[in-house]
């Protein structure tokens, strides 16, 4: 899949997830942190290419990233494992921990586990494409949704770009505008300035 349907399913699963599950209150701080969390990652198994949007803003980021994606088995290898899951979210919460000091106000927790949905949801949605995902390395054995590969979606062509993205996007639609009355009561009463 592609970073911005990576994106979009990020953070349809966060919002789901809210509205099955509301906290009882939450700074606005923690929603903002947990948000870009999310959307981090939702990008963030593929920091295993040199093509990664990380490494194509930092300085000499695609000749790190291409030796970064060697040291990780290259592409939808570690990074996109259960296992890799795991040392992503253990990476993330030890950062977390360490940057707290300087956003005492935000609920770490929940923003670990925001960051945790969105890598997951990464890995569920590369899952349905052609190349599938090594859920269980150290098997190296790719799984895929349907079994057949010739029925998964191609990363960026026409049925990612014209049928699963959309339909992410009316769902949120869907999702926001039969949910609203809960939405506007969780800004209104469990947001915490």
């Amino acid at each position: 899949m592609t970073a911005r349907t990576h994106d979009v399913a990020a953070i349809t699963v966060l919002a789901v997830i809210v509205l099955l599950w509301p906290p009882e209150t939450i700074r606005l701080s923690t929603v903002l942190i947990a948000v870009l969390a999310n959307q981090l990652g939702g990008v963030a198994p593929d920091i295993d290419q040199p093509t990664a949007p990380l490494w194509r803003n930092l300085p000499s980021g695609h000749f790190v990233g291409r030796i970064f994606g060697k040291l990780v088995g290259g592409h939808r290898f570690l990074s996109h494992s259960l296992l890799g899951l795991a040392l992503f979210s253990w990476l993330a919460n030890l950062l977390l921990r360490f940057t707290h000091p300087l956003m005492p106000h935000v609920d770490i927790t929940l923003v670990w586990y925001a960051f945790i949905i969105g890598y997951a949801s990464h890995l569920a949605m590369d899952t349905l494409t052609k190349e599938g995902v090594p859920w269980l390395l150290p098997i190296p054995f790719k799984f895929g949704i349907p079994p057949l590969k010739k029925f998964r979606i191609t990363t960026g062509h026409a049925v990612e770009n014209l049928v699963v993205l959309p339909l992410f996007i009316l769902f949120d639609v869907w999702l926001f505008a039969t949910h609203y009355n809960l939405l506007v009561m969780l800004l209104h009463q469990h947001i915490v300035r």
